[in-house]
């Protein structure tokens, strides 16, 4: 059952990274599987109480991997760490299955040095269902809920529940244009190129294109004058006749 298990982590790992070549080779070689790995036993142990050991080993694998992740922290199957580096997970974090995380990732709390004493046995972080993708950078703060198959992007801050299957990217989060399904191909780093950038971006990127179309057109239409003598003012100096249908007064 241990080796089903194992070679069911390693295949996810297959599936979802371009660069793993051999199942040998991510088991030897990708700290986001050995940071799982040391979690089930750190959970395992946690979940025995045998706190001060879960943490040492908990400890020792942030020390061999650079990945944190709370013993308590209930992690389903297929979890991936891409990359891995800087990620965080706190205590009372939920995983489902089929999860991806990408390196910097921050799964934390709110201001939890504030007032911490009431913030104890409480949830305080995120949920993430399964099929979520958290792309690299981001945050996600407070128990909040990212729903099954949504995507957040790279370097976002999300402090909001995120709907199923919807991307959310910028500072705070915000849903993106498009909406992903779960028949969607994996993108890597969490977000699809054609979901950047946030619908702010493309409302100012569309307002400058309008006003460059606007001067084109004014320029086209003076060019219009010029060519036939009309609008253009009188040189300094020259008199002008004003013809009017009435009498002068």
């Amino acid at each position: 059952m241990i080796y089903k298990d194992l070679i069911e982590e390693i295949d996810a790992y297959m599936e979802r990274d371009p660069a793993a070549h051999s199942r040998l080779m991510v088991f030897v070689s990708y700290p986001g599987l050995h940071a799982v790995l040391w979690h089930r036993l750190a959970h395992w142990l946690w979940g025995n109480r045998l706190f001060i050991l879960a943490r040492l080993v908990g400890h020792f694998a942030r020390w061999i991997t650079g990945i944190e992740i709370h013993p308590a922290v209930t992690i389903g199957r297929r979890f991936v760490i891409d990359h891995g580096m800087g990620v965080v997970i706190g205590e009372t974090a939920e995983i489902g299955d089929d999860v991806t995380l990408y390196h910097g990732v921050t799964l934390g709390g709110i201001a939890p040095s504030v007032d911490s004493e009431s913030q104890k046995q409480v949830k305080r972080h995120p949920t993430l269902l399964d099929g979520a993708i958290i792309g690299s950078g981001a945050q996600v703060l407070g128990p909040v809920i990212v729903g099954r198959n949504a995507r957040v992007g790279a370097n976002a801050v999300v402090v909001k529940d995120v709907p199923e299957g919807v991307t959310v990217v910028g500072i705070p989060a915000k849903p993106a244009d498009s909406v992903p399904t779960a028949g969607d191909s994996f993108a890597a780093y969490g977000t699809p190129t054609d979901d950047l950038p946030a619908r702010e971006e493309r409302a100012i990127a569309g307002l400058l294109n309008e006003v460059s179309a606007l001067r084109r057109r004014v320029e086209e239409l003076e060019n219009e004058q010029t060519q036939r003598g009309v609008g253009s003012p009188p040189d300094a100096g020259e008199d002008t006749d004003i013809e009017t249908d009435g009498p002068h007064r």
